[in-house]
């Protein structure tokens, strides 16, 4: 416990706060190949690979998992949310930040319906977490052009 003059003389120091998404902190300029500080809240990748990982324990499963490389060059794992996916190697990808629980080091997830990566087929609830179109969504704006174009005649 300091003295008063002591904390007279040297002030107490707040704990500076850890960055959790590290790689969503910077950017690279290619006319100076340098790294500049900013905060982005996604950033664009290209997939290196794809595989499985098995979560901590208690849980049992192969969690489909992502290897990047990001815009600033830096490479990371990311989760691929969601039932069954198109993930393939070379496909650009758009990551965002977010931890998932069991799988220890994870700390990013992949933005479904995005570049090359397409959303959950048959999703219905929580769709723009996954990137699908309402159902029937398609088919209705068809038929809006369709009327459209019959007046103009």
């Amino acid at each position: 416990m300091p003295t008063i003059s002591q904390l007279i003389r040297k002030k107490r120091q707040s704990k500076r706060r850890r960055v959790k998404t590290a790689a969503l902190r910077s950017s690279f300029n290619n006319l100076t190949l340098r790294r500049v500080s900013n905060i982005n809240p996604q950033k664009r990748g290209v997939v290196l690979q794809v595989k499985t990982a098995t979560p901590k324990r208690p849980n049992s499963a192969l969690r489909k998992v992502a290897r990047v490389r990001l815009s600033n060059r830096e490479e990371v794992t990311v989760y691929i949310p969601g039932e069954g996916h198109n993930v393939a190697e070379h496909g650009r990808v758009l990551i965002r930040g977010g931890r998932v629980k069991d799988l220890p080091g994870i700390k990013y997830h992949l933005i479904r319906g995005k570049y090359d990566v397409e959303g959950v087929v048959g999703r219905k609830a929580s769709r723009s977490k996954y990137g699908t179109k309402q159902e029937g969504a398609v088919e209705k704006s068809r038929e809006t052009a369709g009327e459209t174009t019959t007046q103009t005649e």
